[in-house]
């Protein structure tokens, strides 16, 4: 259960990157990071460009030495997406990224030297109107705080994080995003839960090191997902061993299926005993004519000519087969029977008319 106060995410402070507004209500964005070898800026480029088209809205590239902070200009020059530049340890890149063009900086505060550092990044980072995401994940929690709490605990992934903000709020800066992750999803959860009442700062969600696309799926739904149910998070990352597109598709669709991301939704039949149709085949070719489609739609295919109508009244259109035929619906009323030859371009010029 939520502690009395905590934050929902029409009521976090809004920073800015770039033209993407993070908090306050502004709808949850979507984020992947590219894997190419710093060395091939046209992969990174590349890849920059395929999450673009994906629906990315917010990409993140590594920086890990000087020769790193070259993709900064070539892949904000190639994409009109706002750009982070992810840096450890070494506080001069941090600096060299923000005037590189960095949109925005993930660091962890504690790890980049004295304060003398931390407050040169921070007054970097206010003179070019760039936002910092604190990163805290289970390997990065400080030594005296996982010896109090013996593991890297929710309670341990907070009070890091709450000691990389404090060392921000000393040079007065607070144009903070916090992600709090973990592999293990009721951690995660747990932790982004206690921030939530913490903090009014925007929460960046994901699992991390989620895994391959099947079981990095589930369990970035089952983590990311009951965050959202609860109000929480204000623009996230579905963590894939897999293609940088596939992390933004997953997370847009994750968001349409929880209705907070207006576009198409197609639901149908797990189908039964009484179902008659290849209702497998039929769906995923209606998923193939629909694919990349943005309009707000809800398609219902249903097995069951009895029952269909009446099992997804709210959708806007849809069809119920079986026995040779089947009804074209719209809003739980039949407005339609066609052969089942026929059903499905009737379907789409019904979706088309919408």
């Amino acid at each position: 259960m939520l502690e009395a106060g905590w934050t929902t995410r029409d009521k976090t402070k809004q920073v800015k990157v770039r033209g993407v507004a993070v908090g306050g209500g502004a709808p949850v964005s979507v984020q992947t990071m590219l894997y190419k070898r710093p060395d091939d800026v046209e992969g990174n480029v590349r890849q920059a460009l395929e999450a673009e088209a994906a629906g990315c809205d917010i990409v993140r590239v590594a920086v890990p030495d000087q020769e790193a902070v070259r993709l900064i200009p070539a892949i904000r020059e190639a994409v009109s997406i706002p750009l982070v530049a992810d840096v450890h340890f070494d506080y001069r890149l941090a600096l060299e990224a923000v005037a590189a063009g960095a949109d925005k900086i993930r660091i962890n505060p504690g790890n980049i030297g004295d304060d003398s550092r931390v407050k040169q990044v921070a007054l970097a980072c206010a003179g070019a109107n760039v936002p910092i995401r604190i990163g805290v994940n289970g390997g990065s929690v400080e030594r005296h705080i996982l010896a109090k709490y013996g593991s890297p605990s929710p309670e341990a992934l907070v009070e890091s994080a709450l000691y990389h903000v404090e060392l921000l709020h000393k040079f007065d800066f607070d144009q903070i995003v916090i992600s709090i992750k973990s592999s293990d999803v009721k951690t995660m959860v747990q932790a982004y839960r206690l921030m939530a009442c913490k903090v009014e700062y925007p929460l960046h969600l994901g699992v991390t090191e989620a895994g391959t696309l099947r079981m990095g799926l589930i369990r970035s739904s089952a983590g990311i997902g009951a965050l959202l149910l609860d109000d929480i998070g204000d623009t996230l990352r579905v963590t894939l061993t897999d293609e940088c597109a596939e992390e933004v598709r997953a997370g847009k669709d994750l968001l349409r299926g929880l209705g907070l991301l207006p576009g198409l939704q197609i639901i149908s039949c797990p189908t039964c005993g009484r179902t008659t149709i290849d209702l497998f085949s039929l769906t995923k070719k209606v998923e193939g004519l629909l694919e990349g489609s943005t309009k707000p739609v809800k398609v219902a295919i249903m097995g069951c000519a009895v029952n269909g109508p009446g099992e997804a009244r709210d959708a806007d259109v849809g069809i119920a087969a079986g026995g040779g035929e089947a009804l074209l619906f719209k809003k739980g009323e039949v407005v339609g029977k066609y052969p089942e030859d026929q059903i499905l371009d009737a379907l789409m010029e019904a979706i088309e008319a919408i």
